[in-house]
């Protein structure tokens, strides 16, 4: 543990302190969005069972795979045709602050659904599968950042299962 001498050195300890958790948490907030850009990626193609309030992907209509099929898309690949879509997820940080999703303007039409096609969700399935790993990484970065990466005594309780 680290000895202080005096006020100046405790301000001058602290200061230094909030600089090193804000680092620490401004990179664990990047690594959480682009966990879940990844996660929402890897959905695209893929049929999504239901999870969390999100209802389960519906079959694609018979039309429409009849209509990949002629065009040489690859079938029972829901949201996939080309892969363009798939490779718009991207995220964005400023401050403490994480921006996750696509530029693609069909983007919201998937994800909530048109008077003809039923919603196919990405963004929120991706946040809950990520969940247990935000918690992880975030936690983590709090800690590290508070104690500067000094382990702490299981005395006090932490049993680092972040």
């Amino acid at each position: 543990m680290k000895e202080l001498d005096g006020f100046l050195a405790a301000a001058l300890q602290f200061a230094a302190l909030e600089d090193t958790l804000h680092k620490r948490l401004a990179d664990g907030l990047e690594n959480v969005a682009e966990s879940i850009a990844q996660t929402a990626k890897d959905e695209i193609g893929f049929y999504q069972p239901a999870v969390g309030p999100f209802q389960d992907w519906a079959p694609l209509a018979e039309s429409t795979e009849e209509d990949k099929a002629r065009k040489g898309f690859p079938l029972e690949a829901p949201l996939l045709r080309t892969g363009e879509f798939r490779d718009t997820w991207e995220h964005e940080i400023s401050g403490f602050e994480a921006v996750v999703g696509s530029k693609d303007k069909r983007a919201p039409w998937f994800e909530f659904g048109t008077v003809n096609m039923p919603p196919r969700p990405v963004l929120g399935p991706a946040v809950i599968h990520n969940e247990r790993t935000i918690r992880r990484i975030l936690g983590r970065a709090a800690v590290t950042g508070i104690t500067e990466g000094t382990a702490i005594h299981s005395v006090l309780g932490y049993d680092r299962q972040i």
